[in-house]
């Protein structure tokens, strides 16, 4: 599943600039990319994670309703959501990657009580007004973003690789990498936040 997910996440990446080097829209203009991406995204990004988090037995039956509930509910207004871009091109709130969030559960393997915490707190983020990056559109820190993209993208194959129990090193290497991609966005927003400061107390 993952393996598919991971190439579902290939294909997002590219089928933006393909439909645009190819004028889709102008060549089918009676279908809507912009649609068919969320009903894909959906699928993909928040659907298949939490139907996989429910049949894990990483959870209770009563935890893995409740943790799936939060996924599907919290990842189909994030979909709705009109303002979900800053104009950085950030993501505002958590951007509703649960397949990545759920790969890390299956990799880590969290107790219950921290996976269902970890489940509420992202659900939670989804609804605040912070900053997730674009590894490719955000410019700040942009270098060390796709590096660590692709650190993070190698661990997880992986990860893959031993059938979700990889030995300690690639753990170590993908919660790093995982560590940074989750952080990023905090950092950039407060150097943002620091910066604006600073030119408010020189004009002053």
């Amino acid at each position: 599943m993952f393996w598919w997910l991971g190439l579902a996440l290939f294909v997002d990446a590219i089928d933006g600039p393909l439909a645009r080097k190819y004028d889709v829209a102008h060549r089918l203009p009676r279908w809507s990319g912009d649609a068919l991406d969320f009903v894909i995204d959906y699928a993909t990004y928040v659907f298949i994670p939490a139907f996989a988090l429910y049949q894990s037995g990483l959870l209770s039956e009563a935890g893995a309703i409740f943790c799936a509930a939060i996924i599907t509910v919290t990842g189909a207004l994030y979909f709705a959501y009109r303002d979900m871009k800053m104009p950085d091109c950030s993501f505002r709130g958590f951007p509703a990657v649960w397949n990545a969030v759920i790969f890390g559960l299956f990799v880590f393997k969290p107790a219950p009580e921290l996976t269902i915490m970890l489940v509420v707190a992202f659900g939670v983020l989804t609804f605040l007004p912070v900053k997730f990056i674009h590894p490719v559109r955000v410019k700040m820190f942009r270098p060390l973003t796709l590096a660590m993209t692709v650190v993070w993208s190698l661990f997880a194959g992986l990860a893959l690789y031993y059938e979700l129990n990889p030995p300690e090193s690639v753990i170590i290497c993908l919660a790093i990498a995982s560590a940074y991609m989750f952080c990023i966005g905090f950092v950039v927003q407060f150097t943002e936040w620091h910066r604006a400061r600073s030119f408010d107390h020189e004009i002053t």
